[in-house]
């Protein structure tokens, strides 16, 4: 099998395993009652600790795929956990999937299926040096600085700070994941030690502007966290690690008509109304993992209650 095939493998079990690590955790959440104790319910639950064996999986598989993928490949691959999401939660939910539901899918769907045919490369092998690392961490956190100010629709600028921390994430990680691999040096590094130390910090940043996102919305907030994402990511592939997508001008010109079909797909997926009909609420917003390379994201998807 090619670095490419196993890659994209590796990228769709990873979102496979994330959304029913959602639909699951989603249901659970929604049977706390107003009042009880979130927190102790979860840890006496075996369905929440089954989520979180799944969550653990879906990140072990999606760093397995950035070794094998460049940016520009796996970072968009990460939106098939919200498709994924929504026939299974349907399913579970004991109800059919809408129809524009099934938009949403089929756009998101064939967007991929173009960036697929450009974004397919060989086995990264490339890594940010000390210096890129920390040039992109210093723009980076520069950038969210600005979009954090306090201002109008913070909510929409929050989120879009989130996406670009998450997405340097995983960019970041891929070096570690390489780095730590290339069996021609010493596994803990300065290299790898420092972007390790960048991984996390940007992690934890991403989950706590994912969480001030969200307090205005759901829909378009979710949405513009999904498309920052491979886009930062992809970004920083393009510009230091050498990933170029295939078939020159006309292959940029498929990828972008691609990334654009598919965020449409991803918005229209955000807008389904999909709520619990036996209370009208939705399910609490503390709950739901995150999509692969992106902070946890509240109630990703508001399933029905069975």
């Amino acid at each position: 099998m090619s670095a490419t095939l196993l890659a994209v493998a590796l990228s769709l079990v990873s979102a496979a395993a994330y959304a029913a690590a959602a639909v699951a955790q989603e249901r659970l959440a929604s049977r706390v009652t107003e009042g009880e104790n979130g927190v102790l319910r979860m840890l006496g639950s075996g369905v929440w600790w089954s989520s979180v064996g799944l969550n653990a999986s879906a990140a072990l598989l999606h760093v397995a795929a950035l070794k094998y993928g460049p940016l520009t490949l796996v970072q968009p691959l990460g939106a098939l956990t919200l498709v994924a999401a929504v026939p299974l939660g349907a399913r579970l939910a004991g109800r059919r999937v809408t129809r524009l539901e099934w938009r949403g899918t089929g756009l998101t769907l064939i967007g991929l299926g173009a960036l697929l045919l450009t974004a397919s490369g060989p086995a990264p092998d490339d890594t940010l040096t000390v210096p890129e690392a920390l040039v992109v961490a210093a723009s980076t956190m520069a950038v969210i600085g600005i979009l954090s100010r306090p201002g109008a629709r913070p909510g929409l600028r929050h989120a879009t700070a989130s996406g670009f921390a998450s997405g340097v994430a995983s960019a970041l990680t891929q070096t570690v994941t390489v780095a730590v691999t290339d069996r021609t040096g010493p596994l803990l590094t300065p290299q790898v030690v420092i972007v390790a130390v960048l991984v996390a910090a940007f992690a934890a940043g991403g989950l706590l502007l994912s969480q001030t996102a969200y307090r205005g919305g759901l829909g378009a907030p979710l949405a513009v966290v999904t498309l920052t994402n491979p886009v930062a990511a992809s970004v920083i592939g393009v510009a230091l690690l050498g990933e170029r997508l295939q078939g020159g001008a006309g292959g940029i010109l498929l990828a972008v008509a691609g990334a654009a079909v598919a965020a449409y797909g991803v918005v229209v997926l955000t807008r389904s109304p999909r709520t619990l009909p036996v209370t009208g609420e939705t399910a609490p917003a503390d709950f739901l993992p995150s999509i692969p390379g992106q902070p946890v994201e509240p109630a990703a998807l508001h399933l029905s209650r069975p």
